[in-house]
């Protein structure tokens, strides 16, 4: 059982750190309330999911070639850049009283699961992470607790991302009108800033000697 309970809590040390996944869910929280967050980052948790079954069928390694990873940089900066313009030009238009009904709770849904999955960091992320969690408890334990261990790792991603949608709704309550236009921009440009430097990447390994 404390086996168990340190898997999980990996998920959410492997859930924590800001990235562009956090920022989308906090937007979506502040700006249309409990349940678009959740879903939210149920979405992005569906993708994890399709990586870690990728990464246990060592299909993943195809992901990781040069080709693949340049176009999973560019797709993942197009999505960021694009959510985050979109973010940015319709912060204005976000109310308190209609931001919960503007979009329906499967669209974000597949938001969520559409930015984490063209998002070559989580790629990235599950290979190494989670390819190691594979080795070690396959080595440890055998492939018999690869599965149990591999639900626990999901139930601390799934924990983080009811936290932040408990987080966002509730400073939602508190904010004025200016205050959430003002998060959408700021959330927006963030979007931006990770998806430029995903462009980055994707340039540095299509031209190398620039880099």
């Amino acid at each position: 059982m404390s086996m168990i309970f340190s898997y999980i809590i990996l998920g959410l040390s492997l859930s924590a750190p800001l990235g562009p996944i956090n920022a989308a869910q906090l937007d979506q929280g502040i700006k249309k309330g409990f349940w678009h967050a959740w879903m939210f980052g149920i979405g992005a948790v569906l993708a994890d999911i399709l990586y870690m079954i990728l990464v246990y069928l060592g299909v993943v390694h195809f992901l990781s070639t040069p080709f693949m990873q340049t176009f999973l940089w560019l797709f993942g900066a197009f999505v960021l850049i694009y959510t985050g313009v979109e973010s940015i030009i319709n912060a204005r238009k976000v109310t308190v009283s209609s931001a919960s009904g503007g979009e329906s709770i499967m669209k974000t849904l597949v938001s969520g699961f559409l930015m984490s999955v063209s998002n070559p960091m989580t790629i990235l992320f599950w290979l190494g992470i989670y390819g190691s969690i594979l080795a070690k408890t396959a080595a440890d334990n055998g492939t018999g607790q690869l599965f149990i261990y591999s639900i626990a790792v999901i139930s601390g991603v799934v924990l983080w991302d009811f936290f932040m949608a408990m987080v966002s709704s509730m400073f939602r309550k508190y904010l004025s009108q200016r205050a959430i236009s003002v998060i959408s921009v700021l959330s927006g440009l963030s979007l931006v800033v990770f998806g430029l430097y995903f462009g980055i990447r994707a340039v540095s390994l299509l031209y190398p000697m620039l880099f």
